[in-house]
C-alpha cells in the first residue's frame, strides 16, 4: 500500500499550504498513490478524519490539568485538616472530662473513637 504526503502530513499536523507543496513534490517524483478504488476509499476516510478533528474542540493541556491538580491538592489538604481537627477536639474534650471527674485517662481514651468517627463523617460530607 502506498502512502502520499497528505496522509503523512495529516498525522504530523502540518498546515494545508505545506501539505499541498509536499503533495506536489511527491507527485512530481511519481511517489503518489495510484488511481483506483483504494485511493478513493482512502481519500474518503482521510476527509472524514480531518472533519472530525476540525469540529472537535481542542483542549489546552496546560490550564485544565494544572487546575485539576490544584483542586486535588486543596481537597487532600482539607480532608487531612478536618480529620486531625476532629481527633484533636475529641482528645481535648476527653482530657477535660478526665480532669473534671478524676478518671484519668479513661474518658480521653473513650473519646478517641468518637473523634475518629466524627472525622470520618466530616470526610464523607466534604466529599460530596
Amino acid at each position: 500500500m502506498h502512502y502520499n504526503a497528505h496522509s503523512f502530513l495529516t498525522v504530523l499536523g502540518a498546515k494545508d499550504s505545506n501539505r499541498r507543496n509536499l503533495q506536489a513534490d511527491f507527485r512530481k517524483e511519481g511517489r503518489g498513490m495510484s488511481e483506483g478504488p483504494e485511493k478513493t476509499a482512502f481519500e474518503e476516510r482521510l476527509q472524514a478524519a480531518e472533519d472530525a478533528v476540525s469540529t472537535s474542540p481542542r483542549k489546552k493541556p496546560g490550564k485544565s490539568d494544572a487546575r485539576s491538580a490544584q483542586r486535588a491538592v486543596e481537597l487532600a489538604m482539607r480532608l487531612g485538616v478536618e480529620m486531625v481537627a476532629a481527633m484533636v477536639i475529641a482528645v481535648v474534650i476527653g482530657w477535660g472530662l478526665d480532669r473534671l471527674f478524676h478518671t484519668r485517662p479513661w474518658l480521653m481514651i473513650l473519646m478517641v473513637p468518637v473523634g475518629l468517627a466524627a472525622g470520618l463523617r466530616n470526610l464523607l460530607r466534604a466529599e460530596r
